[in-house]
């Protein structure tokens, strides 16, 4: 795509690599910045700075905070004892949404794919793991997509910690098998969460 501005050229190739933005949504998107007023895209470039630099991750669930304990896991008037474990943020946007999840996340990072080289140490399984040995913890609820690595990896997270005094359950599959959990819709989602089901149950055809 030939430009006349090399300044502009630059700016488009960099918005191209969001995700999802081709080259002419990335060009339609500068020009509008472009014919905006200039403390506008200010405005814009500062906040996405600010956040790459001072944003940071729950020291307690892993969850994107704005300090060391996120919002979540900071209020008394959430239940500590019931967690539900995800995969990312987006998960937990999408359970919070639904306004019927009174208790707190353990955001994993990911899920286990050795296809794609990822392995448990490679997600936040360990600090999991590490809350239900110390006691305290009722319930874990496995909130993963329904997919082979999020059926996998609940697997293992159940292997870890199945001696232990915890209740392990699922959500229900209202989530169709394959389904992406942030693209759920948020009555789905919810009465996902409200009618979930023993773990054990969902494991004995593996």
């Amino acid at each position: 795509m030939e430009m006349s501005s090399k300044l502009l050229e630059k700016a488009v190739a960099e918005i191209s690599q969001l995700p999802g933005i081709g080259k002419r949504t990335a060009l339609r998107l500068a020009l509008h910045l472009l014919k905006q007023p200039e403390e506008h895209t200010r405005l814009l470039a500062e906040s996405l700075q600010k956040m790459r630099e001072d944003i940071v991750f729950c020291n307690r669930c892993h969850n994107i905070s704005d300090n060391d304990v996120c919002y979540i896991c900071a209020n008394p008037g959430r239940d500590a004892s019931v967690i539900c474990v995800v995969e990312d943020i987006r998960d937990v946007m999408a359970i919070e949404n639904t306004g019927l999840f009174k208790g707190v996340y353990h955001v994993l990072g990911g899920k286990i794919s050795p296809i794609d080289g990822i392995g448990p140490s490679q997600l936040n399984i360990h600090t999991l793991t590490e809350k239900v040995k110390t006691g305290g913890v009722k319930e874990l609820i496995f909130a993963l997509s329904s997919t082979m690595e999020g059926d996998t990896t609940n697997f293992y997270i159940y292997r870890q910690i199945k001696d232990y005094d915890v209740v392990t359950s699922a959500i229900a599959r209202g989530i169709g098998v394959g389904d992406e959990l942030e693209f759920a819709d948020e009555v789905t989602l919810g009465r996902s969460i409200v009618h979930r089901v023993p773990f054990e149950n969902s494991i004995k055809s593996l």
